[in-house]
């Protein structure tokens, strides 16, 4: 096990009612900017839930956060949080409104020319904004997390940024609120959370045998939920487990001590760039790809996964390991998740190309556990993904 370093300092209220609690975790003398996305959470009943709870505060309230946060629309909240003197922001909703809050808590004390620079330069966040979350969307586990990834249309970029100044003070985890979820956006979100988790276990063994066992009991645990969370999202057992395997999957723990790797977040970030595919989808297209590429690197833990996830137990490691890919594969289409490019769309010829020539612009010269993948070997991942 390799060294390590961690501290997580969220919060977490978890379970049915603990809405009405957010009012003991904000300071009474804050003017809160309320942050959200489409709407939905005026239909759903949490709009009333959370205000009810904030009925003894300054509010001021700004709706529109798309699904993935878009730079434009973050700059206008910065402006309100600027002329409003706003002190406090408070997420509510999935991992898109709660990143974008992660921005306008960096780039509000960001004294820099363009925030947008905090994206481009990696500058990592070491004080920012103070803000809490509601989640209403399992998924990212950005309700636990100091990280966030932001998409900029005029020049169709997704990064990723992050410090420990933005870890969220508080987050409320009501298992209730999955209720009216999409179906769509449940499938995505088992499947973010499975690849959340594979991105920091299907590396490579270095005995840290107590990160391995939670990785595997998250993703068998998504594996045995995901029908039921699916197809009855009422289930408060189900939705239950769903939410907090989410959350446990990107909280830091599993990553600790052992190597990570974030090529398939990586590409799969372009590929929602370019097209828009759904950010879960662009993970299901890439992944098998990536495991077959690296396939000689990562055969180990492959086939550790195929016996201990997938109670694979006959043939050799590599056969073993070729079956956990399969498997994974397997998953993601039960779940209605298609797993190629031209599933999505029928322009993806030269998309390999395009997506090595912004790796090599950005001197992303070396992706993976082994900080080893090239630009070039990105298009050989992303043509196997055609």
């Amino acid at each position: 096990m390799k060294n390590f370093e961690y501290q997580n300092p969220t919060k977490i209220l978890f379970g049915k009612d603990q809405i009405e609690s957010i009012g003991n975790e904000i300071p009474k003398n804050a003017k809160v900017l309320l942050l959200f996305g489409g709407g939905s959470i005026k239909k759903n009943g949490i709009y009333d839930q959370v205000t009810s709870a904030l009925k003894e505060y300054d509010v001021v309230e700004f709706g529109g956060i798309p699904a993935n946060p878009e730079y434009a629309v973050l700059m206008e909240a910065l402006s309100v949080i600027k002329e409003q003197k706003i002190t406090y922001l408070l997420a509510v909703g999935g991992g898109s409104v709660i990143d974008g809050t992660k921005f306008l808590a960096s780039a509000a004390l960001y004294k820099g020319e363009a925030p947008w620079n905090i994206l481009t330069q990696n500058i990592r966040t070491t004080e920012g904004m103070p803000f809490g979350t509601v989640l209403t969307l399992p998924a990212t586990g950005s309700e636990m997390n100091s990280g966030a990834v932001i998409t900029r249309a005029e020049t169709k970029e997704k990064l990723a940024m992050g410090g420990p100044g933005l870890f969220p003070q508080f987050s409320v985890l009501d298992p209730t609120v999955i209720h009216s979820i999409p179906k769509r956006q449940l499938v995505n979100g088992v499947t973010d959370a499975f690849n959340h988790v594979l991105e920091q276990y299907m590396t490579y063994p270095v005995n840290a045998l107590l990160q391995d066992r939670i990785a595997e009991s998250i993703l068998q645990t998504l594996i045995e939920i995901a029908p039921t969370v699916i197809n009855n999202p009422k289930d408060y057992k189900a939705a239950a487990d769903f939410m907090w395997s989410c959350t446990m999957a990107l909280n830091g723990l599993i990553q600790k001590g052992v190597p990570t790797d974030w090529a398939v977040h990586a590409i799969g970030h372009e590929l929602t760039a370019l097209f828009g595919i759904d950010h879960a989808r662009t993970l299901a297209v890439i992944a098998p790809s990536h495991y077959t590429y690296n396939f000689e690197t990562k055969k180990e833990k492959l086939a550790q996964y195929a016996e201990r996830v997938w109670n694979v137990t006959e043939g050799t490691l590599e056969e073993k390991a070729k079956a956990g890919i399969a498997k994974t594969e397997a998953f993601f289409k039960s779940l209605d998740i298609d797993t190629k490019l031209s599933d999505y769309t029928k322009d993806y010829k030269g998309t390999a190309q395009e997506i090595s020539k912004r790796f090599t612009d950005r001197g992303w010269n070396g992706l993976g556990e082994h900080q080893n993948l090239t630009p070039a070997d990105v298009e050989k991942i992303v043509e196997m993904a055609y």
